[in-house]
């Protein structure tokens, strides 16, 4: 069984059918907590790598709350939309990371605000490079916006 279905399975066993987004209280959490460890431990759920157990029991709270946030069976319905697109952006470029290491190390402003522009910089470069094509269906657009932007 995929993760997002054994969720969703043992939040609607714990919690029953509910109209709109669920919203389980700590003791049901900690029934669904216990139903996905189960399941993974008897290998009834898919696992992508290998855990321990300390690690599995730290991982099963995650991924309840992100299949309770993204999963339109238990949110309501509602789509949805990261709070802070980007915000990952750079934190696997070892010039960011050795960036930020320095930053925490200084308490002189001028070479806090030169590190900042070092960084401001360098987030501002892998965003353009990150950043995707876009097609356009101009014949969707509103008539005056395709005749304004089409012609750019």
């Amino acid at each position: 069984m995929k993760q997002g279905d054994a969720v969703y399975q043992a939040i609607v066993n714990v919690c029953g059918e509910v109209e709109g987004a669920y919203s389980p209280d700590k003791e049901q959490l900690a029934q669904v907590r216990e139903i996905l460890w189960e399941g993974f431990k008897a290998g009834k759920i898919v696992l992508g790598k290998t855990y321990t157990d300390e690690q599995l029991r730290g991982y099963i709270p995650g991924l309840i709350n992100n299949w309770i946030r993204k999963d339109k069976r238990l949110n309501g319905g509602v789509q949805y939309v990261a709070k802070n697109p980007g915000s990952r952006v750079g934190s696997s470029d070892p010039q960011v990371k050795a960036l930020r290491a320095l930053l925490t190390t200084k308490t002189d402003p001028t070479e806090v605000a030169e590190i900042e522009g070092y960084l401001t910089a360098r987030l501002a470069e892998l965003k353009s490079k990150s950043t995707k094509t876009v097609e356009i269906n101009f014949d969707a657009l509103p008539a005056e916006l395709a005749t304004k932007y089409a012609t750019k």
